[in-house]
C-alpha cells in the first residue's frame, strides 16, 4: 500500500470533479493545481495550492511553461525507497507528489472543430503528458489518473484502503496512462502527416477506440473486438442481439456499396462479404424487390442495407424472410415497431456514418498492407466506347451502375444488370469464365426480365470466351477495363456480334 498525502490535479475536462475532491479532503490530501483547474477547485469550495506558489516560479510563455519544473517532476519521479533519491529531495527541499490526476488539452476535438493550424498547435499538451508519463513510470510509488471515467475507481480504492492505493491498482492505472499518452501522440502524429500530405510515413501509427469486445472472431476459437478511430462516426444498433465479427464484416461490405449509390437511393443485399443483389431504383419498394429478386436464395440469412429511411410497407416486406441485419438511414416509428417483432433481428441506423477518408488494412502476423479505399466516383468521362455500335443513354447508365457494383464484388467478378438492378452476380472465382457462368446461371435461375441486359467485369477479359458467354446469354452491352494484349480481339468480337463494348480507364480488383 502507498499512502497518498499530496495530489497534483491539472485538467482540461473538469467535469465530475466534486466527488473526487470530497474523498481527497476526507483523507486530508494536499491538493496542488494551476490555471483553470485551480480556479474550479477553489470555486467548488476546496483548499488548493497554486503550482506557482508550490514551485516558487511563476508560469511563463503564456502558460506554455508552468508544470515543467524540477520540484514537480522530482516530486513525482523519486523512488521512495532509494536513499540517493531521498537525499536529493531533502537537499533541495522538495516534496513527494503521490497522486497525479491529469487529462490533456483536447487536441483531437480541436482538429475536428477547426483547420486553423496555429490554434491546433496550441492545443498540443506538453506538461500534461510529461507528468503522466513520469507518474506512470514511477507507479511503484505514485498513482496516476488520466480520465474522468476512472474517478469512481480511485474513490473506491481510497475508501477501501483508508487513503492508500494498492500496487495492483497503480499498475493498472499506469498501463491506462501509457495507453492515453500513446493514443494522444498518435493523433498528433497523424495530424502532422495529413497536414504535410504524407500518407505512408516511415512509421505508421494507428489510434482506435474499443467499441465492443466480441464473443469470438470468424470462428468460435478466434478472439475478436471492434474498434473505431472516430467514435462519433458510428453505427447505432437500435434492436436485436449483439453483432458478431462476421456481421460487422458484412455490414461494412454492404455500407461500402450503399454509400457509393446516389443519396437516399438504393438497396444492397450482402452475404459472406459479397453482394447478391443491388438496385439503384429511386422507389424504395421497387428497389428492394429488384435487389431481392437478383438472388433470393443467397439473400436468406443475409444483410440488407437500405440507403434511405425504411417505411412501414417495406418493413412488412423485410419481415417475410430471415435476415441477420437490416441497415437503413433511419426507420419510421411504424416500421420500427414491425421489425422489432423479430427479437433477434439486428437493426442498424447508419445515418451518422460517412465514408470520407477511408483506408483499408490487411494484416497477417506482423505484416500490414495499407491502401486507400476504391472510392472513385465514376462519370461518363471515365469510360471509352470502343465498339462500332454506340450505347444509348439507358445502356450507358446501366453499364456504369453494373461496373460500380462489380468493383465491390470479390474478384474475379462479373455482374449482369438491367434497369439499374443486378440480375446475376458471379464472384470470387479464380477463373473469369467461371464468374461469367455463375452470373449467367443466377440470371437464368431467378430473373424474369430480358430487357436490355448489360454486363460488367472488374478486369479485362484475357480471352474471347468470357465475353462470348455473356453475349450468347443476352448481354447487349459490356464494360471492362482496358489493358489486355487481346483487346483488339475482344473489340473485333463485339463488332462482329453487334455488341456495345465500353472500356474503363481504370481497373477495379477487390481481393
Amino acid at each position: 500500500m502507498q499512502k497518498i498525502k499530496s495530489a497534483l490535479i491539472s485538467l482540461s475536462d473538469k467535469s465530475n470533479l466534486r466527488p473526487l475532491l470530497q474523498e481527497l479532503k476526507r483523507h486530508n490530501i494536499k491538493i496542488i493545481s494551476s490555471g483553470g483547474t485551480f480556479k474550479t477547485i477553489r470555486k467548488l469550495g476546496y483548499k488548493c495550492l497554486n503550482i506557482s506558489d508550490f514551485t516558487g516560479f511563476k508560469e511563463i510563455l503564456g502558460g506554455r511553461v508552468k508544470t515543467l519544473h524540477p520540484k514537480i517532476h522530482a516530486g513525482i519521479l523519486n523512488k521512495r525507497s532509494n536513499k540517493s533519491h531521498s537525499n536529493d529531495i531533502r537537499k533541495n527541499n522538495f516534496e513527494h507528489i503521490d497522486l497525479v490526476v491529469v487529462n490533456f488539452y483536447p487536441f483531437e476535438k480541436m482538429i475536428e472543430q477547426t483547420k486553423n493550424h496555429s490554434k491546433i498547435i496550441e492545443n498540443i499538451d506538453i506538461g500534461g503528458p510529461t507528468m503522466v508519463r513520469a507518474a506512470a513510470k514511477n507507479y511503484n510509488d505514485v498513482t496516476v489518473i488520466t480520465s474522468v471515467d476512472h474517478y469512481s475507481e480511485l474513490i473506491n480504492e481510497l475508501k477501501k484502503n483508508r487513503g492508500s492505493t494498492s500496487l495492483k491498482f497503480r499498475e493498472k492505472m499506469s498501463r491506462l496512462a501509457f495507453d492515453e499518452t500513446a493514443y494522444y501522440d498518435a493523433v498528433i502524429s497523424n495530424y502532422f502527416n495529413k497536414f504535410n500530405n504524407i500518407n505512408f510515413p516511415k512509421r505508421k501509427i494507428l489510434y482506435t477506440n474499443l467499441i465492443e469486445s466480441l464473443r469470438y472472431g470468424e470462428n468460435p476459437h478466434q478472439m475478436a473486438a471492434f474498434y473505431s478511430q472516430n467514435i462519433k462516426n458510428k453505427l447505432e444498433q437500435i434492436h436485436g442481439k449483439a453483432l458478431s465479427y462476421n456481421n460487422y464484416s458484412d455490414i461494412f461490405a454492404a455500407l461500402t456499396i450503399s454509400k457509393s449509390l446516389p443519396k437516399n437511393t438504393g438497396t444492397v443485399i450482402v452475404k459472406h462479404g459479397n453482394p447478391c443483389g443491388v438496385s439503384a431504383l429511386k422507389n424504395s419498394l421497387d428497389s428492394y424487390k429488384s435487389a431481392l429478386s437478383s438472388d433470393p436464395i443467397s439473400a436468406f440469412g443475409g444483410i440488407v442495407s437500405c440507403n434511405y429511411k425504411i417505411s412501414e410497407k417495406l418493413a412488412l416486406m423485410l419481415n417475410k424472410i430471415f435476415l441477420e441485419v437490416v441497415i437503413a438511414n433511419g426507420f419510421n416509428k411504424k416500421a420500427l415497431k414491425i421489425l422489432k417483432l423479430k427479437k433477434n433481428l439486428r437493426l442498424i441506423d447508419s445515418s451518422k456514418i460517412s465514408f470520407n477518408e477511408v483506408w483499408k488494412f490487411n494484416s497477417v502476423n506482423n505484416f500490414t498492407l495499407i491502401q486507400s479505399e476504391d472510392r472513385k466516383i465514376f462519370s461518363k468521362k471515365d469510360f471509352k466506347i470502343v465498339s462500332k455500335k454506340k450505347p444509348n443513354r439507358l445502356q450507358l447508365d446501366n453499364l456504369i451502375f453494373a461496373f460500380n457494383v462489380c468493383r465491390y464484388t470479390k474478384s474475379n467478378a462479373v455482374v449482369l444488370a438491367s434497369n439499374k438492378s443486378t440480375i446475376g452476380i458471379g464472384s470470387g472465382q479464380p477463373s473469369r469464365l467461371d464468374s461469367c457462368e455463375i452470373a449467367v446461371d443466377k440470371m437464368n435461375k431467378f430473373s424474369k426480365t430480358r430487357n436490355e441486359i448489360v454486363a460488367a467485369s472488374d478486369a479485362f477479359f484475357p480471352f474471347v470466351d468470357g465475353i462470348e458467354k455473356l453475349v450468347q446469354s443476352g448481354a447487349s452491352a459490356i464494360v471492362q477495363p482496358a489493358g489486355s494484349i487481346r483487346d483488339k480481339e475482344i473489340i473485333k468480337f463485339a463488332n462482329e456480334t453487334n455488341t456495345v463494348l465500353v472500356f474503363s480507364e481504370t481497373r477495379h480488383f477487390r481481393h
